[in-house]
């Protein structure tokens, strides 16, 4: 069966609606009622409960929930109460977080324009788009939205912005004419218009086709529905790291229960102290801790331009490989700007243009006079690339209102698709002169002479080779080539398609949509930090490769294809495919979401960038989706992780260095948490087999998780960072938190604040005094903490340098936890509280001078460390 826009429009009417006639009041009823309202249909949303009740899921919060339901029944309710009121404000943060993510259909549903103009019973009336059906006739004026998607039947210098469908920078010049090839490219199908779009110019009709979920926006949403979420590598790690870390930690607390009841301990107090020691050494605040970090983070980001949707996606981003990105108001400028000028038989940059000169002079005015475009205090008003010519005029002094009132329009030929040309007339230097531009190819075949100078002889056919090279020079960098020229013609006639030859050559005018500024080095940026980039476009090959290679993505014309190359691929062969292309053209919202998946299939972390409706599904697939937030449309900003306010892909850049910060401040988090934890661990493991009486009271690992475990941690967390991560390559994805390294990091930091400690209790135990003993502990193990936060700013010594004098949060929590336990341990009325006994200040100083030790020591390992790995 052949495609709409491979059949004539009457062709089309006639299979729709089975007569050429407008509808009546009947078939619009019954079509309604076949083919149902044009509104996007929602999949079914989960209920906010069912959202708060998924956040428990998680394997670290179902042993807390054990734990707390324990202790509960064990008569330690403070535990319980402390449990269950962290586990609970996660919860609530996830919640929130997840509803909000929620949103790109409703935004599908905006782009449908709130009314249409359609013929119905013989008369154009104006209905809600929602009522538009299969088989109307609609009418189309500039400034329109499309309200479905349609075959064209009629059609005068029709151009319409597919940008937000196609990622095509341009407006479409369309066309009534039949398509005969196959498998037309949506961006190609000029006689089709489609939902979503609207008109730049001139006037059209068209009968609709599809309507709601059966237009492309329709294929869109359905596609969004289908595509699943990836979680980030943060949160993949923390569930790994937390059922591991669960596992060994309630091995060990079994153990140290099973040495309890060997030595005749009450089961009841072994199994309180067990579930203690497995509150205290779980880090159940390690979630919070790390939405803290992460929401710091993104106020960070936002001050920068990036405006983070998801908190686990700023870790993310900065684990990314591969960054997918659209080139049109993301790379580009999205702003048509004129380049190059050919004029006296010699190419002259733009910027080079000298008003004195004549021959350029002329090519300037006459770029200004045939042209309907006006920029009003900034605003731009017609064709972006008539808007280019003014703007150039602009900028070089000359005002493009001052020059038309000088020359008026006296008459014209406006611009028509068929013939591709425009021509007006004025009276220049008193004598009437038609000026005319258009297609080079068009325009080159009228030419009879050529003016070089103050001279004007017959076009030989050098001239004419010429400029056919110089056009094609310029249309292989990607640059839209208009070619000028005029006549003299009768001071007294209006213009007439037939005064449209015998004209002479001015020159060519070359322009693009060309690269942001800072574009370049952001590729460079990227590159260097291991992360490869990747343009994605709608555009035509020519233009992309062009662009990718000013910037730097391109280095080889067989890194870019086209869409069309991907269809005829299979999903394993396109895996293999994509290691070698860098450029993508003339791509369909599919295309791009199988080239992230192929990327991912081969184990990277994928960020796709864009701006239109077009993108929103592959920015959903992606691991981290980044859109525009000036051009971008609703839909996109709401499939997306994150949104850039300056439009700019270097902020793309900072984003993941700030990823990469904070990822590795959540690490140093988590290594300060778990050596303190592991070295509480050591310390009561290290009494029961020694026989000696446990170290701690349950209320004394519960002041440790409450006080001196959380603030020091987010403290760790908002560590300033570091430019040298960008020197990094991206970790892999499956690279768990818990390396190797990480592990024996961990393990000799907790035995040295276990060892301090211990020597700390036998101190204070020294005569059998096991209240003294246990207040010592106690007291040395959350200095010794507090001190190794100071640690774990960095895997280099940084004791002896600034840095370790650079974080206020960290210098802060560590004063007010000093303060803390000075007091706990210091002042009589919180003694049997806290179950402890007043230090003397003997005592008290030889408690903070075992814990200020661990920093010499863990720093001497530090530099150790640093000289073995210099040495491999």
């Amino acid at each position: 069966m052949k495609q709409y826009y491979q059949l004539s429009g009457e062709e089309t009417i006639m299979q729709v609606n089975g007569s050429l006639e407008p509808l009546t009041e009947e078939q619009v009823l019954e079509h309604q009622e076949k083919y149902g309202p044009n509104e996007l249909v929602e999949g079914k949303k989960k209920t906010t409960l069912q959202i708060f009740l998924e956040q428990y899921k998680d394997f670290l919060v179902i042993i807390l929930i054990i734990a707390a339901i324990a202790s509960g029944f064990m008569g330690d309710i403070e535990s319980a109460a402390v449990i269950l009121i962290v586990i609970t404000m996660n919860a609530i943060l996830g919640t929130v977080q997840t509803i909000k993510a929620e949103q790109s259909l409703a935004s599908l549903k905006k782009l449908s324009g709130p009314e249409a103009k359609v013929l119905r019973n013989g008369s154009v009336v104006q209905i809600p788009s929602s009522e538009v059906t299969v088989g109307d006739i609609v009418m189309l004026d500039a400034g329109d939205y499309i309200p479905a998607d349609g075959r064209l039947t009629e059609c005068a210098s029709l151009k319409v912005d597919e940008s937000a469908l196609t990622g095509e920078s341009l407006g479409v010049e369309k066309t009534t004419d039949i398509i005969k090839e196959d498998e037309v490219p949506l961006g190609d199908r000029l006689n089709m218009v489609y939902s979503g779009s609207f008109v730049t110019y001139g006037r059209g009709a068209f009968v609709v086709t599809g309507i709601g979920m059966e237009t492309e926006v329709g294929k869109i949403a359905s596609l969004l529905k289908t595509t699943s979420e990836k979680r980030t590598p943060l949160q993949i790690n923390l569930d790994q790291f937390g059922q591991k870390l669960s596992i060994l930690i309630l091995i060990f607390c079994a153990i140290l229960f099973g040495i309890s009841i060997f030595r005749g301990d009450n089961i009841g107090d072994a199994f309180l102290f067990a579930v203690a020691l497995a509150v205290a050494a779980i880090p159940e605040a390690l979630s919070s801790i790390v939405t803290i970090v992460l929401s710091f983070g993104t106020q960070k980001m936002a001050k920068e331009h990036a405006i983070m949707r998801k908190l686990q996606a700023v870790e993310g981003l900065g684990s990314v490989s591969i960054i997918c990105s659209d080139k049109t108001g993301t790379l580009t400028q999205n702003k048509m700007t004129v380049e190059d000028y050919y004029v006296d038989d010699k190419c002259i940059k733009a910027a080079d243009v000298d008003v004195n000169d004549p021959s350029q002079s002329r090519l300037l005015i006459s770029s200004m006079l045939c042209n309907d475009s006006k920029n009003t205090d900034g605003v731009e008003i017609g064709d972006p690339t008539e808007t280019a010519l003014i703007n150039l005029g602009s900028k070089l002094g000359l005002d493009p209102e001052a020059v038309r009132a000088k020359y008026p329009r006296e008459s014209e030929n406006p611009f028509d698709s068929d013939r591709k040309l425009m021509s007006t007339k004025h009276t220049m230097e008193g004598v009437p002169t038609m000026v005319i531009k258009g297609a080079v190819d068009v325009l080159l075949d009228r030419m009879t002479q050529i003016q070089i100078g103050d001279t004007v002889r017959p076009l030989t056919d050098d001239d004419r080779r010429n400029i056919e090279n110089q056009n094609q020079s310029f249309s292989r960098e990607g640059l839209r080539v208009l070619a000028f020229g005029y006549k003299v013609v009768s001071d007294e006639e209006e213009l007439t398609l037939e005064d449209e030859y015998d004209l002479t050559f001015i020159g060519l005018i070359a322009m693009m949509d060309p690269p942001r500024d800072e574009s370049r080095a952001a590729v460079a940026e990227c590159k260097r930090a291991g992360i490869r980039p990747i343009m994605i476009t709608g555009d035509h090959k020519v233009t992309a490769a062009a662009i990718a290679k000013r910037i730097g993505i391109l280095e080889n014309e067989s890194e870019a294809c086209e869409g069309a190359e991907i269809d005829k691929m299979s999903d394993e062969e396109l895996k293999d495919f994509v290691e070698g292309i860098s450029v993508y053209a003339r791509v369909s919202p599919e295309h791009k979401i199988r080239i992230v998946r192929a990327w991912q299939d081969k184990g990277n972390i994928v960020s796709m960038t864009g701006d239109g409706v077009n993108d929103a599904p592959a920015l959903k697939q992606a691991d981290i989706g980044v859109a525009m937030g000036i051009t971008g449309s609703e839909v996109s900003k709401d499939a997306a992780a994150m949104v850039l306010t300056d439009d700019n892909f270097a902020t793309i850049v900072k984003a993941v260095e700030n990823g990469r910060n904070i990822y590795r401040n959540i690490k140093a988090s988590i290594q300060f948490l778990l050596s303190g934890n592991f070295g509480a661990i050591l310390a009561v493991l290290y009494a029961s087999i020694m026989a000696l009486p446990v170290p701690f009271a349950p209320v004394h690992l519960l002041f440790i998780n409450l006080l001196t475990d959380s603030l020091p941690a987010i403290a760790l967390g908002l560590e300033p960072g570091s430019k040298d991560v960008m020197n990094e390559k991206p970790r892999p994805m499956n690279e768990s938190i818990l390396t190797k390294d990480f592990l024996i990091k961990i393990g000799t930091e907790g035995l040295s604040i276990a060892v301090t400690t211990m020597i700390a209790f036998m101190i204070g135990y020294q005569g059998g005094n096991e209240l003294l003993g246990s207040t010592m502990a106690f007291a040395t193990l959350c200095s010794a903490r507090l001190f190794h936060g100071f640690n774990c700013k960095s895997d280099r010594p940084v004791v002896f340098t600034r840095k370790v004098v650079d974080n206020k949060y960290l210098i802060g929590a560590f004063v007010l936890g000093i303060v803390l336990i000075t007091c706990v341990v210091m002042i009589p009325g919180l003694h049997n509280v806290f179950k402890v006994q007043t230090l003397t200040l003997t005592q008290l100083f030889t408690v903070y001078g075992l814990a200020a030790v661990n920093i010499p020591i863990i720093q001497i390992l530090k530099g150790i460390r640093l000289l073995l790995k210099r040495r491999k």
